[in-house]
């Protein structure tokens, strides 16, 4: 049974950081991503990043704000957000794909495993 547990979301006032984490029960073999869903809103791809990690892609929105990141021995993938603005609010899920290569598309119809989520509120 896969499982990906996020954490990390919380309050925070526009032009803060923070870093959420996903710890899966997969090994390094799976490309994962970070999605976002805001109230109202569809479910939006927010970064990528391959098997390896040495391949990453983002939604344009956060690009030069957001850092995806894997630690593959600990199974942890993260997302550093910086320079939050309050359209970043909404609801941030992991996700793995059974490919082990980049997703440049980010369309959640491509992963298979989800997480249930950590919010994040910028006001």
């Amino acid at each position: 049974h896969v499982q990906l547990v996020e954490s990390g979301g919380v309050s925070l006032q526009a032009g803060g950081s923070l870093r959420l984490s996903c710890v899966a029960s997969l090994d390094g073999r799976h490309c994962m991503a970070w999605f976002r869903q805001a109230p109202g809103k569809e479910r939006e791809g927010v970064a990528g990043i391959s098997a390896g990690g040495g391949g990453t892609y983002y939604a344009e929105s956060v690009k030069g704000r957001f850092t995806i990141s894997r630690d593959s021995a600990k199974k942890t993938l993260f997302l550093q957000m910086n320079s939050l603005r309050p359209e970043d609010t909404g609801m941030y899920y992991c996700a793995a794909t059974e490919k082990w290569y980049l997703d440049t598309t980010l369309f959640s119809g491509e992963y298979k495993y989800w997480g249930l989520g950590t919010q994040v509120t910028v006001s």
